[in-house]
């Protein structure tokens, strides 16, 4: 019972610990590019970094963990983000501090791709909806308070204290995980490590966004080949394998699975940059300070923390595909406003455009995982997981993607000031157009993908 309570502690620790630092840097990121007379590119480049370092490094890492262990796994995974957040502080210079977000994408991996694990090994099958409850909600409360406490933080203290308070949190789990839990999970010891798709997938999703990045130059889009190429090698060797770091197979006669992760990667890719382009645009265009700014776009995280947990009961009486579809639904409507935004657009409807997405996210979200889990067998649940974990980050960091082929065709890179405003709503416009388009078809995608059958 003792190491359990240590085990409910640090991982919930660690729910909190990622999503507050993400929403808290995107609220700074202004703040950050004045200091260093950053381009929108590199600004970018900070949230960036962290997601295509998570997303390339959750799957190797957490078959690594299978295979070596999940409580090494985790407690490594705290010990690299804390040190990485310390640097962090210490930033010189703008391509110092994308390097070490980097850094923390991998330590973020090493932590959140084996926490929920953990959760589920240690607790008894009649506690795990209670514990997984809390993680979830904790995780919420990250997202929630994490852009105004971050506003107020880098207006107070400036914005290197987030990472001395991301430090402090790591280190007190690191702390928890080291001296309260000895137990270790490693059920899959002794399996071989697929190196091959692990290179294949690594490479692949590197050249992708590098080469969004890069565009429209020709390197751009040779790195947009190469990248694609990657990750249809990685299918391919995945599909071979006996011992892959990807369940591929799952995919393969459960049109359930399938398109439930489909939608979520497409949720995901339409809907992430919201939170960055309208940090940049309210304190940048309306000059609003981060704490305003941050106070504004907490009403999605809000909402989403209050409707997740009943969205996800209702999913138990009504089909997934219904609540998820409505979802997806509504985020397009949310995002509607947004498309057009201008310098003078009304604060009332921005906010109750987030309001709207909010909501959207709660309905789409745990109906969709619900489906998930509930289309595969319960030894394949780790794998389902790991599977819908990927499909998060990999769709957030294409959200991001679009962010950057929109300001090289619309701004190039240069600095937002008031010269460029203009380009920079045009470019906003694109990425908000492109999300309603990519809603619209992850609504077929959520209904095509079948009832839940149920037993």
């Amino acid at each position: 019972m003792r190491e359990r309570a240590f085990v409910l502690v640090a991982t919930s620790i660690s729910a909190f610990l990622t999503p507050f630092m993400s929403a808290a840097v995107t609220v700074a990121l202004p703040t950050i590019g004045i200091e260093f007379g950053a381009e929108t590119t590199w600004l970018n480049w900070i949230a960036t970094s962290f997601l295509l370092a998570a997303a390339m490094a959750l799957v190797p890492l957490g078959k690594v963990a299978d295979i070596h262990g999940r409580r090494r796994m985790f407690a490594a995974g705290m010990a690299v983000h804390t040190l990485a957040s310390v640097a962090c502080a210490l930033s010189p210079n703008i391509e110092a501090l994308i390097a070490l977000r980097a850094v923390q994408g991998v330590g973020g991996a090493m932590i959140f791709g084996t926490g929920t694990a953990i959760l589920t090994s240690v607790f008894p099958a009649g506690e795990r909806g209670r514990v997984l409850g809390i993680n979830v909600g904790i995780v919420y409360a990250g997202l929630s308070v994490g852009p105004f406490l971050g506003g107020l933080m880098t207006q107070a203290l400036g914005w290197r204290s987030l990472f001395l308070a991301g430090a402090l949190l790591g280190a007190a789990g690191l702390a928890v995980t080291v001296h309260g839990i000895r137990s270790e999970w490693a059920e899959a010891r002794g399996e071989r490590f697929d190196l091959p798709g692990t290179a294949a997938y690594v490479a692949g999703l590197a050249s992708l966004m590098i080469g969004l990045s890069l565009l429209p130059s020709p390197a751009g889009l040779a790195c947009l080949a190469g990248g694609a190429a990657g990750l249809a090698g990685f299918v391919v060797v995945e599909s071979r394998s006996d011992h892959p770091v990807l369940g591929v197979s799952l995919f393969r006669g459960n049109p359930v699975f399938a398109f439930s992760n489909l939608a979520a990667l497409i949720n995901y890719c339409a809907t992430f940059a919201v939170t960055f382009l309208l940090s940049l645009y309210l304190q940048y265009v309306r000059g609003m300070t981060p704490r305003d700014a941050g106070l504004l776009m907490v009403i999605q995280p809000v909402l989403q923390a209050v409707f997740s947990p009943l969205a996800g009961r209702l999913s138990d009486r009504v089909e997934p595909r219904i609540l998820a579809s409505s979802g997806m639904g509504l985020t397009l409507v949310g995002l509607v406003p947004m498309a057009m935004l201008g310098p003078e657009t009304s604060l009332v409807l921005i906010g109750t455009s987030l309001a709207v997405m909010g909501l959207g996210f709660a309905l789409f979200s745990s109906p969709n995982t619900n489906a998930i889990m509930g289309s595969v067998e319960r030894r394949s649940y780790g794998v389902a997981s790991a599977t819908l974990a990927t499909m998060r980050l990999v769709g957030q960091m294409l959200s991001m993607g679009m962010v950057m082929v929109a300001f090289a065709l619309t701004m190039g890179h240069v600095k937002i000031t008031p010269e460029v405003f203009p380009p920079f709503l045009d470019a906003a416009h694109a990425v908000f157009t492109g999300g309603i388009a990519l809603c619209a078809v992850g609504m077929f995608a959520s209904l095509a993908r079948g009832n839940v059958k149920r037993g």
